[in-house]
Formats: C-alpha cells, sequence, structure tokens
C-alpha cells in the first residue's frame, strides 16, 4: 500500500450539495491492486463497518449523518464529485474514495463489473440527502455533529485519514 497515490480534493457548497465544509475527500488510488478482494474485511478490521456491495446511484446524493469510505474491487467508473459545480474523477478497481459527510457524489457512466464496498466509521447508520432545498436548514448542522473517525479506513491507526482530517 502506497501513500503516494493519495489525493486531496477540496469542494464548496454548491447552493444544493453542502459538502463538508472542512474535511477534503481523499482518493487512495491503486492501494488495493492485488488485494481488491480483502477490501471488506480490511475495512471492517479498521473499523469501518456496515459495509455493502453494489454500485453507486446515478443522481447527485450524499450522506449528512455519516462519512463514507469506497473501495473499487471491479471495474471502472467516471463519478461527479461536490455536486453541480464538482469535479469528474475516474477510479479503477483498487482505488478507494474516503468521503466526509456532506460531499456530493453520482456515477456517470461505468464499465458492466463496477462494483464497490461502501463502509462507514464505527458501522453508523447513513441517510441519503438528494439536494432537497427543505433539507438545507439542517443538513450543516447534521454534517458538524459527524464525530472525526479515529481510523483510515484502510491503514488503520496511521494513515492520510488521521493526518488531513485532524
Amino acid at each position: 500500500m502506497n501513500y503516494a497515490n493519495v489525493k486531496v480534493l477540496y469542494f464548496d457548497d454548491d447552493g444544493t450539495i453542502p459538502n463538508h465544509p472542512r474535511l477534503p475527500v481523499l482518493l487512495y488510488e491503486h492501494v488495493f491492486i492485488s488485494k481488491k478482494e480483502k477490501v471488506e474485511s480490511i475495512f471492517n478490521s479498521h473499523n469501518w463497518k456496515n459495509s455493502w456491495v453494489g454500485g453507486i446511484y446515478d443522481f447527485h446524493h450524499y450522506h449528512s449523518n455519516s462519512h463514507e469510505a469506497l473501495g473499487v474491487i471491479s471495474g471502472s467508473a467516471r463519478l461527479k464529485l461536490g455536486g453541480h459545480m464538482g469535479e469528474n474523477i475516474v477510479v479503477h478497481a483498487g482505488d478507494v474514495l474516503v468521503l466526509p459527510a456532506g460531499t456530493g457524489h453520482m456515477r456517470l457512466q461505468s464499465t458492466a463489473d463496477f462494483k464497490v464496498v461502501g463502509a462507514y466509521p464505527e458501522g453508523m447508520d447513513y441517510n441519503l440527502r438528494t439536494g432537497k432545498q427543505t433539507d438545507r436548514p439542517h443538513v450543516f448542522d447534521e454534517i458538524a455533529q459527524v464525530p472525526i473517525p479515529t481510523t483510515d479506513p484502510v491503514y488503520g491507526d496511521k494513515g492520510p485519514l488521521t493526518e488531513w482530517w485532524n
């Protein structure tokens, strides 16, 4: 596993998707090239639980009450992060995204075999927000109340998350 392949991305509130006011998205590229089948167990061993395997919705959404780790276990996809004004990125099998609470994400395009493992710090439950204006008065409070995880989903006690999200 290689720390050198971590990209840090910041997104501002775009008026629909709040994004996180302080914490960046972390993109770990090629971190699980030889261990794709172990992503879920590694996340779980670092206390990122409540995991699932599936795809990413093809509409803008975010979770205001939890951070999220997404490990690509097969295929590739072009995603939009940060809402309508955000950035397009491409992820491949072996990549991991760590999204702070409030960060918009959606799938724009993917290969037929695209799958991710999703997991949440300490197995937190998560909601699904789509940017409705009626959500905006209170989602900022929800985002602010989400605690910073004590472990990195990939590296455990010490890793990019524990350095960037302090």
